[in-house]
């Protein structure tokens, strides 16, 4: 499994933000292989997150050739490059 976190930061007021990830919610529960996303409010004003956990390396990529994932940027209206981390999952403490 892996893990992707991602870290942008927005013009939208938080309501904004929860508005359009509730908005886009059923077209992130299609994506195959995608087990889990975790919507964050970071610490910073203005700073949001995604913790997403990935089935394998190839859903990932699949993901991010998407339109959906091209769409990201413009819908939450980034106004900084998105930090993205990846991580290899080494295993989990419940199934």
């Amino acid at each position: 499994m892996i893990l992707q976190f991602i870290k942008l930061k927005s013009a939208l007021p938080e309501e904004d933000i929860l508005k359009k990830a509730n908005a886009r919610k059923p077209e992130f529960i299609a994506i195959p292989g995608l087990l889990q996303k975790y919507y964050v409010k970071l610490n910073e004003e203005g700073k949001y997150g995604g913790i997403y956990v990935w089935e394998s390396q190839e859903a990932l990529l699949a993901f991010k050739a998407s339109d959906l994932a091209k769409s990201i940027p413009q819908a939450y209206e980034v106004i900084e490059t998105p930090e993205i981390e990846f991580m290899k999952i080494m295993f989990q403490l419940r199934d």
